[in-house]
C-alpha cells in the first residue's frame, strides 16, 4: 500500500515559491546551431554542448570570431570499399594567424557520442592538439571512436540539414599528393571555400 505524506509536509510543498517550481521543470537550453555557407552550398550543424562542452566551446569560438570565414574544405577521404563513405575535412588548415590555443581531448569514451553519418568531429595530430580544423563523417565512422588502445577523435556535433552538400564535397576531385602517408590522394583539387560560419538565432 502506498504511504501518504504527512499533512505538514504536503502544506510545505504547496507553499514553495513558484520560482522554485519553475527552476525544477525548466527545460535545458537547446543546443546551438551553426550554418556553414560554402561555395558548394550550405549545411547546418547542431553543436552538442551537453556532452562535449570543451570541444563545442572551441568550435563556437572560431565561429563567433569569424575565424572560419574565407577558409576551405580541403580534404575528401573516401573509403576504399565504398567511395560514397568517408569524411570531408576543413577549417583553418593550421593557419597560425587564425589559430586559438589547442584544447583538451574529449574522447567518445567520455562523451558517449559516436562517429555516425553526419557526425562533426575535430581533426588533430596528437590528443590535445586540436585547434580549428574539423571534419564531417559520411556513412559509418565508428572506427574513429575511442577504444582502449586508441584515443580516437572528439565528436562534438551533428549535421541536421544539408548532408547532400557534404556528400557533394566528398565526391570532389582529388590529386595524388598529400601532407602525410595517410592523407595521400585526399587533397581536393579545388578546395571548397567556406564563405561564412554563423550561429542561427
Amino acid at each position: 500500500m502506498k504511504r501518504l505524506l504527512p499533512s505538514a509536509l504536503l502544506i510545505a510543498l504547496c507553499a514553495l515559491p513558484s520560482s522554485v517550481a519553475a527552476k525544477r521543470v525548466a527545460p535545458a537550453a537547446p543546443d546551438p546551431r551553426v550554418r556553414i555557407e560554402t561555395s558548394a552550398g550550405a549545411f547546418v550543424i547542431d553543436v552538442d554542448m551537453r556532452h562535449a562542452p570543451i570541444t563545442g566551446r572551441n568550435f563556437l569560438a572560431y565561429v563567433d570570431q569569424k575565424r572560419f570565414d574565407g577558409t576551405a574544405f580541403y580534404r575528401a577521404a573516401r573509403a576504399t570499399a565504398n567511395p560514397r563513405e568517408g569524411l570531408v575535412q576543413g577549417g583553418i588548415s593550421n593557419d597560425m594567424t587564425r589559430m586559438l590555443k589547442p584544447i583538451r581531448h574529449e574522447p567518445t569514451s567520455l562523451t558517449g557520442l559516436h562517429h555516425d553519418n553526419g557526425t562533426v568531429s575535430m581533426a588533430r595530430d596528437e590528443p590535445g592538439t586540436a585547434t580549428g580544423d574539423f571534419f564531417v563523417v559520411v556513412g559509418n565512422g565508428r572506427y574513429l571512436d575511442a577504444t582502449r588502445r586508441d584515443p580516437g577523435f572528439a565528436a562534438f556535433g551533428h549535421v541536421v540539414s544539408g548532408m547532400a552538400v557534404v556528400r557533394q564535397m566528398l565526391a570532389a576531385p582529388t590529386f595524388k599528393g598529400g601532407w602525410s602517408a595517410e592523407t595521400r590522394g585526399q587533397s581536393i583539387v579545388h578546395p571548397i571555400r567556406i564563405i561564412s560560419a554563423r550561429r542561427l538565432p
